[in-house]
């Protein structure tokens, strides 16, 4: 797979204002001939100087009949998306155009080298860690680290349980807001089986219900209330992130970024 680390090294061929030069940083010419796009890599004058280069070399990368043009602007910086879309298209080259209008290209997309992160969350509410990490791949933050998240979402409205954990999720009886009489089986996590015992005793059955208890694949990320369980290592055996309940994107782009630089570097 050809996929140029930054636009910045793909240049557009329709003219030849300068001759046979090109812009310095231009590794790639999308050429517009008769047939369509066609994508030419080009070798610069090593010895040259200046903005324009003098270009020695050049070889047909993807043929006109190989070529297909994005119709939308995308976000460009959404390198994983873009490989999806490449790989959906049917073509060996797929050319996107930002929202800037700058270009650039995915030549035989391969899925292989994406690092797919496992991400764990619960609804309702809203799942905030999965909304978050869609969010933020969608801004194109995590692109330069090749990344595709897996996103395994657990309904606990379905746990069969008598009270549920809070109001916020629109339940009728909560531990947030009901008395507990003894003998219910409560969908909650440590935190409410720690607020049940001091509050009314032991004589209650607890479904587990912390995005913890659903992983089994690494590297992961998963969002947790325990505060002290927050950070990068190993849980059960899987290596990944955890990040508290009401972690905001700064953090959740923070320890993705430093899950993935130490999973790889293991």
């Amino acid at each position: 797979m050809i996929f140029p680390e930054h636009c910045k090294y793909v240049g557009s061929a329709s003219t030849r204002p300068c001759g046979n030069r090109v812009y310095f940083l231009s590794r790639y010419l999308l050429r517009e001939t008769p047939d369509g796009t066609e994508l030419v890599e080009v070798t610069l004058d090593p010895a040259g100087k200046g903005m324009m280069r003098k270009i020695v070399s050049s070889r047909v990368l993807a043929s006109p009949d190989q070529v297909y043009c994005f119709p939308d602007r995308v976000q460009i910086h959404d390198r994983t998306r873009l490989v999806h879309l490449a790989g959906e298209s049917g073509y060996r080259c797929t050319v996107f155009t930002s929202l800037e209008e700058n270009r650039t290209f995915v030549l035989d997309p391969d899925l292989s080298g994406l690092l797919t992160v496992h991400v764990y969350d619960v609804i309702p509410p809203r799942p905030t860690l999965s909304a978050c990490l869609k969010e933020l791949e969608a801004d194109g933050l995590f692109g330069e680290l090749s990344v595709q998240f897996d996103h395994h979402i657990r309904d606990i409205s379905t746990v069969p349980a008598d009270v549920y954990p809070c109001r916020a999720a629109g339940y009728t009886r909560t531990l947030d807001a009901d008395p507990m009489h003894g003998g219910e089986r409560v969908a909650g996590c440590l935190t409410g089986s720690q607020f049940y015992t001091e509050c009314y005793g032991k004589n209650f059955t607890l479904e587990n219900i912390c995005p913890l208890e659903q992983v089994n694949d690494e590297p992961f990320i998963a969002r947790c209330c325990r505060a002290e369980r927050e950070g990068i290592g190993t849980w059960n055996g899987k290596f990944g992130a955890i990040v508290h309940w009401g972690a905001g994107p700064a953090m959740i782009a923070r320890s993705v970024n430093e899950l993935v630089t130490r999973w790889r570097a293991k």
